[in-house]
Parts: structure tokens; sequence; C-alpha cells
């Protein structure tokens, strides 16, 4: 563990790596790009990927205190895996930290949009649209397929008992 994980509780994101790998192995599911029509490109996954987890973060949002240190864990590991991803693809460090706020600026926009249309305050296809097909959405029954599976998503999230979450058993979406 490096000095800065010790001093930051690194170590501790370990404790979140099922959930954190479920979530990554949800967004990649064929059926999101095939029948869903959403982009198979860095983009397109990057959109699933945080639709699946802000969804996920409602839910531990809503669990309350025993969920809050396990969502900034969750933050944090989705952090540390979009650093490494842009410096893989070869993004400079001047522009990394530039680039994962943004990143983390849509996630948290797009948990917004989600919470607000999940509770009816918004229309939820129109947030899926918007937040997962940017400005190229496909046909509107791929759409609705997408925010058909990602509400049902959050729906079976919530009766999920939250020790089973975090030890990486998601739901399928």
């Amino acid at each position: 563990m490096s000095f800065l994980s010790s001093l930051f509780g690194g170590g501790d994101r370990q404790a979140v790596r099922p959930l954190y790998e479920a979530a990554v192995a949800a967004a990649r599911l064929p059926s999101w790009y095939r029948e869903g029509g959403v982009p198979d490109t860095i983009d397109g996954r990057f959109d699933m990927l945080s639709a699946v987890l802000a969804l996920i973060l409602i839910r531990l949002e809503d669990s309350g205190e025993a969920a809050r240190r396990p969502a900034v864990l969750l933050t944090e590991a989705f952090v540390d895996d979009m650093d490494g991803t842009l410096r893989q693809i070869g993004i400079g460090d001047v522009v990394v930290g530039k680039r994962v706020g943004k990143m983390m600026g849509a996630l948290g926009g797009r948990a917004g949009a989600f919470r607000r249309g999940l509770a009816g305050e918004e229309d939820f296809v129109a947030a899926v649209r918007r937040n997962v097909f940017r400005d190229e959405p496909p046909a509107p029954p791929a759409v609705d397929l997408v925010a058909g599976r990602l509400r049902a998503f959050h729906d079976a999230l919530r009766d999920s008992p939250l020790e089973q979450l975090l030890a990486g058993t998601l739901p399928t979406p």
C-alpha cells in the first residue's frame, strides 16, 4: 500500500472490489449494446458503467449510515479505474485529473437525474436518453428498452439485501 493510500484509506477499497467488478460486468452485458442500441464505444461503455453505478449509489444512499462508507469507497474505486483507463489509452498526467473530474461530475449528474426520474419528479426515459445516449439516441423502442431495464435493475437493487450487494451479487439488469 502506498503512503497516500494509507492516508486516505485506499486499502479499504478492496472491501468494495467485488461490488465494483460486478457493476463493470453488468455494464458490459452485450444486450445493452445489441438490443439497447447503446454505442459500443469508449464513451458508450462509460455511459453504461456510470448509469449502473449511479443506480447502485442511489441504492446505497437509501440504506443510510450503514452504506455511507461503502458508497464513498465505491466512488473511489470508480475514480481509480477511470484514472487508470485514461492513462492506459495515452492521456497525459496534466489532463487526467481534469478528465476524471468531468467523469465524476457525469456520474453525479446521472445519479441526480435518475433519482429525480425514479421519484417521478422528471421523465425517467428522458433522463436515460440524455445520460446514456448523449446526442445520438437510437430509435425510441431501444431507449425504452434500456430505460425499462435500468428501472427494473433499480427495483431489484432496492429489494436486495445490502450484504449481498456489498459481496458483489447484483441482480441481472
